[in-house]
């Protein structure tokens, strides 16, 4: 009897959890103030890292493809400007005979 007493005592010595030792706990606290000492980003820095993220989402378009659409743009508003020209002779034509006649 005396035999299993010891072994359920060196058995019982075995399973209580060990005490923390001070490297244990200094361990912990390092974590703690790592955590503390973390510096959050600036919102400019924060703005900066978001703007390019979406910059990186862009499908930017082909050389080829900017020229087409500028050429359209460019001959839209060449259209345009004829178009208006046209029109502000026409009225100055108009405006030039209706002066002309009443004086």
């Amino acid at each position: 009897m005396a035999k299993k007493q010891s072994e359920v005592t060196q058995v019982e010595e075995t399973e209580q959890p060990a005490k923390p030792t001070k490297e244990v706990s200094k361990v912990k606290e390092t974590k703690k103030n790592d955590k503390k000492k973390e510096k959050k980003p600036s919102k400019t820095g924060k703005r900066i890292k978001e703007t390019a993220s979406e910059l990186k989402k862009v499908t930017w378009p082909t050389f080829g493809s900017v020229v087409k659409k500028t050429g359209v743009v460019l001959a839209v508003i060449l259209i345009f400007a004829v178009v208006l020209f046209g029109i502000d002779r026409l009225l100055a034509w108009l405006f030039d005979l209706l002066t002309t006649s009443v004086a």
